[in-house]
């Protein structure tokens, strides 16, 4: 019988405003990056980039050169409490933080690579909405664990209700070729307190008789057998009370693996002991319950936090240690790792020491108080905590610090739009390479080679009139096998004189593709979506209901019919 697949799906106010994004241009402050004075060893990566700017524009500005490049993106988006910490506003209306999520998940999955996968840190106020959220952007199908992490080590005392002690890691793939990596297996070396000099490698003894359950020789009655002892005699599985018991090998194995059985005489009689060495590269899965002993806490965090600024700690950091965890599991040496939600810039701290190469972007002032900082003591070998010991690290490498480059088209003193005169030459040919499709990759020797989609396909970007003449010079230079974009501010001859050229003015030609001067896509009430005219007589409904508290002092559903009528902030 065949039944209709039902497509389960979040649905808010705003989720089908989505935001047409300008891919804007990334530019270098060399002040700003920083790299060490030299190599510490061969492995030292110095193309780590921290950007500075809204973290959506951030993301799209990546996208041309890093689209299915990204082997693990961590997030600790702010988790929507409704609490007021120093470094950001972690209190947005619902559907606010729902839409603003939606936007960045889908380009974070278009970033990852195929085999790779995001980890989300949450908590149980958005952590099930953000499950079925991301089951739409990533596909139910994608969903690799839900990660519970102890957070804390004792309950509070002033706990209302219940005391809070995890919070949740939201681990989805991006196809199923992610596999995840499997932990060290934990051994005691103590306990392996044998050694045998014909392997060279320690190892500890366990009786080949079997005990606890199904010990009995009635249990297994094959696997009550004689074995010939050194001396000849024959030794038979009796347990130390007389009662007849069994071996834990049948007996067609006990000649193939002799090498690993070991006859120990003891109160006039033998016991046989099988050897298990010590195996330092023995692997386990992981489990999903992380607990606090192996990954850290947030108060750990905060010392953490504390060392690198004492005089203004990250108020809600993550421990190394468990990005330590998430890093060992998604990541090998040299996979780039992406956290666009950077904070404090534990992220970047700790792939820098596991030598994964990383990007971060923060909008708020902790990317030049807090990250710059503590990325400087790391590169140097002076960031003594955190998984410094453990990872043996001793500085080296360094990063690049970019800002987003302004927007392209700004509007005159008569309101008409115009390319921005901060814009010089190659930022515009940069521009106009990432809104049109090519890799800006401009040619020292070819004057009209800007950038190239194919090896015969090519843009021109100029803020010349383009003459007759100059088009058909360039014509002819192009030649008939290749092809050829031209972005200029004016021209005057019939294109179609010219089957290799394609001409197209600026700023015209882009007018429609992009939201132009919308710097700031950032997790604020202001940024709230319009509300559509299919939900107004719901919210006109819950006018009428109890209201809920919105926000700083407002009210939601007041503010949603500001909103709706045009009255509120846009």
């Amino acid at each position: 019988m065949m039944r209709n697949k039902m497509k389960l799906e979040l649905t808010w106010i705003g989720k089908e405003n989505r935001p047409k994004l300008e891919p804007r241009i990334l530019i270098e402050d060399p002040e700003k990056s920083y790299h060490a004075e030299h190599r510490i060893s061969g492995d030292d990566i110095f193309d780590n980039r921290l950007i500075f700017g809204d973290n959506l524009l951030a993301l799209k500005a990546l996208e041309q050169e890093f689209t299915g490049k990204i082997k693990c993106v961590f997030i600790d988006p702010p988790y929507n409490t409704g609490s007021a910490f120093e470094h950001y506003d972690d209190g947005v209306e619902h559907s606010l933080w729902l839409s603003l999520m939606q936007d960045r998940l889908r380009l974070l999955r278009r970033l990852l690579c195929a085999d790779g996968s995001i980890w989300i840190t949450i908590d149980d106020n958005e952590a099930h909405y953000l499950k079925v959220l991301c089951d739409e952007v990533f596909g139910r199908q994608h969903f690799v664990a839900n990660c519970i992490w102890q957070k804390v080590y004792s309950e509070r005392m002033d706990a209302g209700g219940f005391s809070t002690s995890h919070d949740h890691v939201l681990v989805y793939r991006k196809s199923d070729t992610f596999s995840v990596n499997r932990l060290a297996k934990e051994q005691n070396a103590r306990q392996f307190n044998f050694f045998d000099a014909n392997v060279g490698k320690n190892y500890r003894r366990r009786s080949l008789r079997k005990e606890g359950s199904e010990s009995r020789r009635q249990d297994r009655p094959s696997m009550w057998y004689a074995i010939n002892a050194p001396d000849g005699t024959d030794i038979w599985p009796v347990k130390p009370d007389g009662t007849e018991g069994r071996w834990r090998w049948k007996a067609d194995a006990v000649p193939k693996r002799a090498d690993l059985l070991e006859f120990v005489k003891r109160d006039g009689g033998w016991e046989i002991y099988v050897k298990q060495y010590l195996d330092t590269s023995a692997t386990r899965p992981p489990a999903t319950i992380w607990l606090q002993d192996d990954v850290g806490h947030n108060h750990e965090a905060k010392l953490e936090a504390k060392a690198l600024n004492s005089q203004s700690p990250f108020g809600t950091p993550k421990p190394e240690r468990l990005l330590f965890r998430i890093l060992m599991l998604a990541t090998i040496p040299g996979d780039w790792v992406l956290d666009s939600f950077a904070g404090s810039g534990t992220t970047g701290a700790v792939a820098h020491k596991m030598g994964r190469r990383w990007i971060m972007a923060e909008l708020e002032d902790t990317c030049h108080t807090h990250i710059t900082p503590r990325l400087r003591k790391v590169i140097k070998g002076e960031d003594l905590g955190g998984i410094t010991k453990a990872v043996k690290w001793k500085g080296g490498g360094g990063f690049r610090y970019y800002h987003l480059g302004p927007s392209l088209i700004i509007n005159d003193e008569w309101d008409n739009p115009v390319i921005n005169p901060e814009f010089n030459s190659s930022m515009l040919a940069e521009a106009m390479c990432k809104l049109e499709g090519f890799e800006y990759a401009p040619s020292d020797d070819v004057y009209w080679i800007h950038g190239r989609s194919t090896e015969t396909d090519f843009i021109y970007v100029t803020t010349q009139f383009m003459s007759k003449n100059m088009l058909t010079r360039i014509s002819d230079e192009v030649g008939p096998n290749r092809s050829l974009l031209i972005c200029c501010s004016a021209f005057r001859c019939d294109p179609s004189r010219f089957p290799n050229l394609t001409i197209k003015k600026i700023p015209k030609a882009v007018m429609k593709k992009c939201e132009w001067g919308h710097d700031d896509y950032s997790l604020e009430i202001k940024n709230l979506p319009q509300a559509s005219p299919m939900v107004a007589e719901d919210l006109e409904d819950q006018t009428k209901q109890p209201r809920r508290k919105f926000g700083k002092g407002k009210y939601e559903s007041e503010k949603q019919l500001e909103l709706f009528n045009g009255e509120g902030e846009s």
